[in-house]
């Protein structure tokens, strides 16, 4: 599997691509949400492999990335240059704050030789794209933020939510996978309209091999005070071209926080796939690939007659 060195921190990633003799076609990057990872982006790439090199990757300490830097310390050496002590303190220094992780998409795309590209992020994905989007609006030709919005701060809620979360983080036995039916008990919430098997099991495998302390420290951060009081702004100042949709029945961000974050700005422009929950490229695929088409104004290839 290939893995690449960003930030210190081993991270998987692949390329979705398909042969186009001379032509040079765009990239895509996807990026997953809380406790997920590239593997259900996988279909939708699949999808516009016509169109696009599609890159997908797993976010630090989730799917099949590291958790925790490595730093290599060459022959054991006692004494370590400079520019490596430095090194190793910046990277001691990485948190679970949200825009860590678009500072790890710049450093990818660095290493990666990127310079601009689209962008299709899912849930917790798409607020830290909305940071990338702000902070590097030179590096991103379009945008699509699938299932994410504005949400109002509930101290009690919250508080709720956190010690639930922190309870069903610790408690994540391996054996849990192999339990019959498990993988749809817990999708159930996510969904309206059902998926396929396979995709339902590595969701709960994705969950279960998450990092602790990534998949504890982003449920603080993500919701969050600070994080209810950031995003309207950033959705209020994004200048790149942006596409939200929102799934009609999602439980875990409803369309109404997506509606109202793409109110913020004319920039962004709001799509609701109906019958679907918390996974709508999954849900309804062709619904949704062909409303992401119409925004990138991309156009499938007629099949050539027999």
């Amino acid at each position: 599997m290939p893995y690449i060195c960003v930030r210190g921190v081993e991270h998987y990633y692949e390329w979705v691509k398909k042969p186009s003799g001379s032509l040079v076609k765009p990239v895509m990057v996807f990026i997953h949400g809380w406790a997920g990872s590239a593997r259900y982006w996988k279909s939708t790439a699949d999808a516009l492999v016509d169109q696009f090199d599609c890159l997908l990757y797993d976010l630090r300490g989730f799917g099949r990335s590291r958790g925790k830097p490595t730093i290599a310390q060459a022959g054991e050496s006692v004494v370590e240059s400079q520019s490596t002590q430095e090194k190793s303190q910046a990277i001691k220094e990485l948190t679970y704050e949200l825009e860590e992780y678009a500072e790890d998409l710049a450093a990818l795309l660095d290493e990666l030789q990127l310079q601009r590209v689209y962008i299709n992020a899912h849930s917790m994905g798409a607020s830290i794209a909305t940071l990338f989007f702000n902070r590097y609006p030179q590096r991103v030709e379009r945008g699509i933020l699938t299932c994410s919005g504005i949400f109002e701060y509930d101290e009690k809620a919250f508080t709720a939510f956190h010690k639930f979360g922190g309870y069903v983080v610790k408690f994540r036995p391996k054996w849990l996978g192999k339990i019959p039916f498990v993988d749809r008990m817990f999708m159930a919430r996510f969904l309206h309209s059902p998926i396929p098997n396979s995709e339902r099991q590595a969701f709960l495998q994705d969950f279960l091999e998450a990092d602790y302390d990534a998949a504890l420290g982003t449920i603080f951060t993500s919701v969050s005070k600070a994080q209810s009081e950031l995003m309207p702004h950033e959705f209020a100042k994004l200048k790149v071209p942006t596409l939200l949709v929102s799934g009609e029945y999602d439980q875990i961000i409803p369309a109404e926080m997506g509606r109202q974050a793409a109110a913020q700005n004319d920039q962004v422009e709001f799509a609701m796939i109906p019958n679907t929950a918390h996974f709508p490229m999954l849900e309804d695929a062709p619904t949704y690939l062909r409303r992401v088409r119409e925004f990138l104004q991309v156009t499938v290839p007629e099949p050539q007659a027999g």
